[in-house]
């Protein structure tokens, strides 16, 4: 009996690959800012916990609220001025228009003198000129409105950044203080999903082709879990060990540390 039963347990043994593995959050990310402002608000209330809509850290867009109030107007201004000068222009055309027909009817005639000619020709190139050159300012116009706009649209854009939200994930650390003057990709915070959490475990070289087949045990459990991700490519600090990681259901707490099997699926039960 005894006999049977070392025969089974190495019979298991050869069957299963032990790892241990920090139970870590699905993700894990660094904020940087995308502005540069003062510090005003910091919520060290929420560190360790799910944030909701409300901002945890705010930065001073006063300027840029004032910058945008401003160039709001002055792009409807311009706007303004643009569809004032549409009409002058339609004006011009008539006029330019009834010129032209005066001066194609004068100018092949020989009881008009050639000074009358000629200030029927210079009449009409003066009204051309101005029909044009109202056409190029409502051109300039146009251009400065679309710059106003991609400065309006940076403005909203750095308004935004500057009020920090991440609804549905976990502040894991506030790493700036209320004063403090921040600058593009200074670091700000770190938020974490923990809605799932993340087993990552290094395989032998040999393990590796078998390694999404097999029967996954959580401290010794069996599970219905699978390698969700492998990479093919030795890692570079466990040298010869290649990387799978296991999504997990989240656990009530993380960063403790979980026994993971591999067993072949012949010899799983």
């Amino acid at each position: 009996m005894k006999i049977i039963t070392i025969l089974f347990l190495l019979t298991n043994l050869a069957f299963a690959k032990v790892y241990y593995s920090k139970v870590e959050p699905y993700e894990l990310r660094d904020i940087s800012s995308n502005v540069s402002g003062v510090v005003l608000f910091i919520d060290e209330n929420s560190i360790g916990k799910k944030l909701s809509n409300k901002p945890y850290i705010k930065i001073d867009s006063e300027l840029d609220k004032d910058e945008f109030s401003f160039t709001t107007s002055k792009i409807m201004h311009l706007k303004e001025t643009v569809l004032l000068n549409e009409k002058m222009l339609e004006n011009l055309r008539a006029s330019l228009d009834k010129k032209r027909e005066n001066y194609d009817q004068v100018k092949d005639l020989k009881i008009k003198s050639r000074i009358e000619k000629d200030r029927e020709f210079y009449d009409l190139i003066t009204s051309e000129n101005s029909y044009l050159s109202t056409q190029k300012e409502i051109v300039n116009l146009k251009t400065q409105i679309a710059d106003l706009e991609l400065r309006k649209a940076q403005l909203a854009r750095s308004i935004a950044d500057k009020t920090l939200e991440a609804p549905g994930l976990t502040l894991y650390s506030i790493d700036v203080k209320v004063g403090q003057v921040v600058t593009l990709a200074t670091p700000i915070a770190k938020v974490a999903d923990t809605s799932k959490a993340l087993l990552s475990i290094y395989l032998d070289e040999e393990d590796v082709k078998n390694a999404k087949n097999s029967v996954i045990y959580i401290d010794g459990e069996k599970t219905q879990y699978k390698i969700d991700r492998l990479l093919k490519i030795a890692d570079s600090k466990n040298i010869s060990k290649y990387m799978a990681q296991i999504v997990i259901k989240a656990p009530e707490l993380f960063s403790r540390l979980a026994k993971v099997e591999l067993k072949d699926a012949s010899g799983a039960k």
